[in-house]
């Protein structure tokens, strides 16, 4: 299949060790920042619902993205950084696959979705929140070879 219009073909590519780690970053605000800090969301536990939300969405990529193949996956980690000055939460999610193709859209996938169960669990404290910074931040593994943000 060449020029494709659609999924690629990725049946004549190597299967390969791939991980994939991306960032999203929340802004929340005095209020729920508090309440995030203290895990006292009428909600519920605002990370733990967030981490297994980015779980969640990282196995459901393909059902959401429409040209994501779906994959095996082998791993997934999911990290949370509070930072008071700023008021905001940074999750972190990386995602490892041996495959034929990336784990990079899984691994934004699952940050995005976790920055959104956040504003979720916590918008009831205030409508102002900003998602912000969905980035790649490194990827290994692949035809394409490795990936560092520099910045």
């Amino acid at each position: 299949m060449q020029d494709s219009k659609g999924m690629v073909d990725v049946s004549g590519k190597d299967i390969t060790v791939r991980t994939a780690r991306a960032e999203g970053t929340i802004v929340l605000g005095e209020v729920a920042f508090e309440v995030a800090q203290k895990g006292a969301s009428i909600k519920g536990d605002v990370l733990a619902t967030a981490k297994i939300a980015a779980i969640g969405a990282v196995k459901s990529t393909p059902g959401i993205i429409p040209m994501c193949h779906p994959i095996l996956i082998e791993g997934i980690d999911v990290d949370f950084k509070l930072d008071p000055e700023t008021e905001s939460v940074t999750i972190a999610v990386t995602v490892k696959s041996s495959g034929k193709t990336g784990v990079e859209m899984e691994a934004l996938t699952g940050a995005s979705a976790g920055c959104l169960t956040i504003y979720d669990m916590l918008k009831y404290t205030g409508k102002g929140m900003t998602i912000t910074e969905v980035k790649l931040i490194e990827k290994a593994g692949g035809k394409s070879g490795d990936y560092k943000r520099q910045d």
